[in-house]
């Protein structure tokens, strides 16, 4: 299982790493988590096999914080780690395989606000206009449903539900079920063969290269980018969708639902709020209380 983690032979951890490493990752799947997070799971701890200079059952708090301050790591990159390494640790305490748990008194690492970025119009109706019928479906996938690449990988004909809706594959294995438009449920349910002449017309929406396989996240993410203009991203597509979706509504509960997002701190993250809609709020709040708009009046 963990062979996939080690590099080189020279390169690899200790047996008491690997025996520690194996014994976590075995919990995770047995505890359901997703394939694509056991992998991640595995490699932010082989590397820290690696660099931290010693062993698992030696590790202390003193030496883990220095090898995290080590590490030049963007800040969603370094939350990532502190996530694998308090689990890591929780799980040996918890079995048995060392004493003490250094990384329980880790700090918490707040997050990044990045400024939302929807795609704006001139750059979804560019990449409508560049793409083929394929690119041109995951494109609509994004900005009409508001889907992740991991998600509209993962679509399959059968995921079509009454009204019209679709059953979407989310993060961490969550699935919701989100409405979409008589026109684009007309264009799921013909399948790859819609899209793609001899295509089969049942199954996975984007089939990947070998049967009974679908494109990579990454792959369908290449596609879109690649008739976005300079600067965007299927995920802005993503944040466009929102926006979108909460001007239409102002039912912020909604948006998360629709996005499949946990926290609605998340969702508003992904909101742009334009100049008109400042100005108009200030004014909301003005109102007939105003020195000023009473001279007008």
């Amino acid at each position: 299982m963990s062979a996939v983690f080690w590099g080189s032979a020279a390169n690899a951890p200790s047996d008491e790493w690997r025996r520690c490493i194996n014994s976590y990752l075995s919990f995770e799947i047995v505890s359901g988590r997703p394939q694509t997070t056991v992998r991640l799971r595995g490699f932010h701890l082989a590397h820290m096999a690696r660099t931290i200079g010693c062993q698992p059952g030696d590790v202390t708090e003193a030496r883990l914080l220095d090898w995290f301050a080590r590490q030049q790591w963007a800040v969603e990159t370094r939350r990532s780690y502190r996530t694998t390494v308090r689990n890591f640790y929780t799980h040996l305490h918890r079995v048995g395989l060392i004493e003490h748990n250094p990384a329980a008194a880790l700090p918490k690492i707040r997050p990044e606000k990045p400024l939302p970025r929807p795609a704006p119009d001139s750059a979804w109706t560019l990449a409508r206009v560049r793409a083929d019928d394929r690119t041109l479906l995951m494109l609509r996938l994004a900005g009409e449903a508001g889907l992740r690449r991991s998600e509209v990988a993962q679509v399959r004909t059968d995921d079509l539900r009454d009204g019209p809706s679709l059953l979407v594959h989310g993060k961490g294995s969550k699935e919701r079920i989100v409405p979409i438009t008589e026109d684009l449920a007309a264009a799921i349910a013909a399948g790859a063969a819609g899209h793609t002449p001899g295509a089969p017309a049942s199954g996975w929406l984007f089939p990947g290269e070998r049967p009974g396989t679908h494109l990579t996240a990454k792959r369908v993410g290449a596609l879109v980018s690649d008739v976005l203009p300079p600067g965007w991203t299927m995920h802005t597509l993503r944040h466009r969708f929102a926006t979108r979706a909460y001007r239409a509504s102002r039912n912020l509960r909604a948006v998360q639902q629709l996005l499949g997002h946990e926290s609605v701190a998340t969702t508003e993250r992904y909101l742009a709020v334009d100049d008109a809609e400042m100005r108009a709020a200030m004014l909301g709040a003005v109102g007939e209380s105003s020195p000023l708009l009473r001279i007008a009046s």
